[in-house]
Parts: C-alpha cells; structure tokens; sequence
C-alpha cells in the first residue's frame, strides 16, 4: 500500500472521531480556535534534508531539493472547549506534508489546561498536550553503482565514501515531541 493511501485511511479512520468528539464536546460548550501555524520543528528538519546533492558518474549535478522539497508545509491546527472556568479539553490535527523522499505523517493533538486563581490579581495556569503520529520519515533512494549494481541508498550519502548499505542507518526518522507540559504564572500590578 503506498503512503498516500496509508494517510488517506488514516484520515478516513480518524475524520469521523474527530467530528464525533466536536459533537459531544460542542454540547452546551463553548469551543474556539486557539491557534494555526504553519510549519512544526519537524518540518525544520525536513527543510535541512533539502540542502546539497550529489554527483553522479557522468558528472550531472542532482540536487537533492529535488526530492526533499515539498510545496505543502505542515499546518497545525489547535482548538479549545472550555467546560468549565477553570478547565479545558485541548484538541487539533496537523496535515503532514509530503515529498519525494521525506515526510512528515498527519497527527491529532488532545491535551487538557487547568487554570488556578491563588489571589484575585494572579493566575497559575497548567498545560498537557500530546500528539499522536506526525513523524518525520525519509525514504530511500535507489542507484546504480558500477560495483554492487542497482541497490538501495540513503540518497544524501548516494556519493559518500560509506558502504552503500552503511548509509540506510542514517535514514531519518524522527517522532514530534509526545508530550508537552507547561506551567505559566501571570500576576497583575
């Protein structure tokens, strides 16, 4: 099954918990968007992947943004139904973004904040959010060597001096942090 299809599904499966949960969460609550960005700290790694390239032997130069560039970036999306004053359910997705031979999967976020008034002028406010899936995935490439012939490489060392399947322990696989704590204290004067 290629990957596109791996993501729609995953999608598929994921679209109607999503909405269920909006629908029973959206009862009587009231839900707001809290925040949109474009881009993850995944989404830096991946644009790293994109620098250099290498040289095959008839001396054409291939650039490896060819196959890392993706003209999609990560976009992450967080909502907030607050069901009390003092308490909230955190939730969102992210899209993923995909090139030739890196990507980054879609992923959902759910989290909680707890907010504490100590003093009339003072607020302490904590914050649990983890994602589940998003990772960073680089794929191989394949080349033709004059020795070994037609095997599998990790394109960005295609040229280096490591044993071709050496370089395959340096594919990148990164999973998005799991799990995010925050601990904000805000006084008035």
């Amino acid at each position: 099954m290629n990957s596109w299809c791996q993501n729609y599904l995953l999608w598929a499966g994921l679209t109607p918990l999503a909405m269920a949960f909006f629908a029973v969460t959206a009862n009587g609550q009231e839900t707001s968007l809290v925040g949109i960005n474009r881009g993850s700290e995944l989404t830096t790694i991946a644009r790293r992947l994109e620098r250099g390239g290498y040289e095959l032997t008839n001396g054409t130069w291939v650039p490896l943004s060819k196959m890392y560039h993706s003209n999609w970036v990560d976009m992450q999306f967080a909502m907030l139904t607050q069901l009390s004053d003092d308490f909230g359910l955190l939730w969102g997705a992210g899209t993923g973004q995909r090139a030739e031979k890196a990507r980054i999967d879609p992923n959902v976020q759910l989290g909680f904040i707890l907010q504490k008034r100590p003093t009339p002028s003072t607020t302490l406010t904590f914050t649990v959010n983890s994602i589940l899936g998003g990772d960073l995935t680089e794929q191989p490439c394949t080349a033709s060597y004059r020795l070994g012939g037609v095997q599998k490489v990790n394109c960005r060392l295609a040229a280096s001096e490591l044993p071709v399947a050496d370089t395959l322990k340096f594919l990148v696989k990164v999973h998005p942090s799991r799990l995010k704590l925050s601990l904000w204290f805000r006084g008035q004067f």
